[in-house]
């Protein structure tokens, strides 16, 4: 494990500023005392954090969104040959790694201050928050430290939990986070003061409530929000440990259907994230101090196109497939370069007709303004979590998969500002990949041609998380083996898209002519920092191999 050093800024307009260089991270082996972490408080740290969080969210998925098919290498840029061969090694993707640990090493700071000054509102956020840090951790790395790590100089080599144990306990930590925010009251003076200006996701940070019914009716709305994203949240641990027997899902969505605001009878059901309930971090993003997907994939402060935004550009096979089924939202994630909406093969060797200036690049849906808030989760994978949980009998009541998933289709359209999904949904009726009605899977059993039900589900996830969340169509892809809804496939290893409805099976392999791999990698290795640094608790897990050390709820 690395740990870090803390800079904490306080007003909240230098957050965008101070957040990207206010740490500096140390080998484990030094002095971990650092009386920053004496002096600073928990309402000061929980912005910050937030901001970053979003941050991870935009930032890190590059790879893995050429990987899945929606972007590629540009003509303009040599090959990336360990990427492109898959042949990926233990100082690829670090940044996963090392973000995700030092934000949490924020969140235990304000769950510890927090808890200790009785602020039940911040104490609940750091737990939801570190919560789904380590939902990405192991998602990517497999097993992890968890039980014994944030603890600094106190345990500078923690153990590895197992991925399994880690979900488990990640359940337990939201429910307790939402408990805490359901359960916190909130004055002008007390230890949940202020919460709706520092907390950046689902507070209001311009309103100025005068009596205590106004701060109680503006803190009940975002606690609702809270409680929503927390539910949501653990439906998608849920979703993905599917078919593993090592967790209850029945019990685990009766504890989802207790949460009220308020609390007792008579509150309002929690739920899930619903229509144009995006959990989005919004600091007060401007021109100077940019939303971090608009920085980094679209224009730096000083107005010029980013390098990674020459580097990214659309793949062949993705802006196609959206082509292919009429898609509006193609405009949206894809912008048209000089020759139109055109992609390139993933791996392509570079070639003038393939420079970047060329090629369909990112698109404004994607980046937005400068200003606008960062997404941490949508609506739309809400919906498709739902309806996916509604197929498989974990949710057995409430709106049916069809209008599930007409509500998760309508709110990527609206996210993305692609205008009305009527046309689209309508004249895709019968196409499995937008129609899940075209053939229901019955829970539990492989679906037969044609296809519909989780197939359709899956497709649409694809098309909607597209720059939003690629983890989550990572996810996918590893964790749902085609055979499963399609009886005739010999395909029992991942997912694939396209081929259900007559387009070509994706994502497709690179075209790299290094590149000798058949296979996507089903995981990252872990840093080669926790090989020099905790050699011991890392060597524990065994040979670690991208193509078949499997994440616990990979069971193909």
């Amino acid at each position: 494990m690395k740990l870090k050093k803390l800079i904490y800024m306080i007003p909240l307009a230098a957050i965008v500023v101070a957040t990207g260089c206010r740490k500096s991270q140390f080998n484990i082996n030094q002095n971990t005392n650092n009386p920053t972490d004496s002096t600073v408080t928990y309402d000061v740290v929980l912005p910050a954090a937030l901001h970053a969080s979003g941050t991870i969210v935009a930032n890190q998925w590059g790879s893995i969104q050429n990987w899945m098919g929606y972007w590629a290498r540009s003509g303009t840029y040599a090959p990336n040959v360990i990427e492109e061969t898959y042949q990926i090694t233990t100082g690829f993707g670090n940044g996963i790694w090392n973000n995700c640990y030092d934000n949490n090493y924020d969140y235990q700071i304000v769950q510890t201050k927090a808890a200790q000054a009785g602020a039940g509102f911040y104490e609940g956020i750091a737990r939801i928050m570190k919560a789904h840090n380590y939902q990405i951790l192991v998602d990517v790395y497999g097993n992890v430290p968890y039980s014994e790590a944030l603890k600094g100089g106190g345990n500078p080599t923690p153990k590895y939990d197992n991925g399994l144990d880690i979900y488990k306990d990640l359940l337990k930590e939201i429910t307790e986070g939402m408990r805490l925010i359901r359960d916190a009251s909130i004055t002008k003076d007390n230890a949940n003061k202020d919460i709706w200006k520092n907390d950046l996701m689902f507070g209001n940070p311009t309103a100025s409530p005068s009596t205590q019914a106004d701060i109680t009716t503006l803190t009940n709305a975002q606690k609702l929000k809270w409680l929503k994203f927390g539910n949501t949240l653990k439906l998608r641990l849920l979703i993905h440990a599917y078919a593993v027997p090592g967790i209850n899902k029945a019990a685990e969505i009766a504890i989802i259907d207790t949460f009220r605001i308020p609390s007792g009878i008579g509150g309002t059901i929690a739920g899930y994230l619903g229509i144009g309930e995006n959990a989005q971090i919004q600091p007060g993003y401007t021109a100077d101090k940019p939303n971090p997907f608009y920085n980094n994939y679209k224009n730096t402060v000083a107005g010029a196109q980013t390098a990674n935004n020459v580097y990214f550009r659309a793949n062949k096979w993705g802006i196609d497939y959206y082509a292919y089924n009429a898609d509006p939202r193609r405009s949206r994630v894809y912008e048209a370069g000089a020759n139109g909406y055109v992609g390139v093969a993933y791996g392509l060797p570079p070639i003038t007709d393939n420079a970047s200036g060329n090629l369909a690049g990112i698109g404004p849906g994607l980046y937005k303004t400068s200003s606008s808030p960062q997404c941490v989760m949508s609506s739309a994978e809400s919906f498709f979590l739902q309806a996916e949980a509604r197929i498989r009998g974990f949710i057995t009541t409430g709106a049916n998969v069809a209008t599930l998933m007409t509500n998760g289709i309508n709110e990527s359209f609206a996210y993305l500002g692609a205008g009305s999904a009527a046309s689209y949904i309508s004249g895709n009726a019968g196409y499995s990949d937008v129609d899940v009605t075209s053939l229901g899977n019955t829970p539990g059993t492989p679906g037969v041609e044609p296809l519909g039900g989780i197939f359709t589900v899956l497709s649409q996830k694809w098309f909607a998380l597209n720059g939003i969340n690629t983890l989550e169509v990572w996810c996918d892809y590893r964790r749902v083996p085609y055979k499963e809804v399609r009886s005739s496939s010999t395909v029992t290893d991942h997912f694939v898209y396209g081929a259900g409805v007559g387009y070509d099976p994706g994502p497709p392999i690179s075209v790299s002519p290094q590149n000798t791999s058949t296979k996507i990698p089903v995981r990252y290795l872990y840093p080669q920092t926790e090989y020099n640094y905790n050699a011991a608790n890392v060597g524990a897990q065994g040979t670690v191999d991208p193509f078949t050390s499997r994440i616990f709820w990979d069971l193909n």
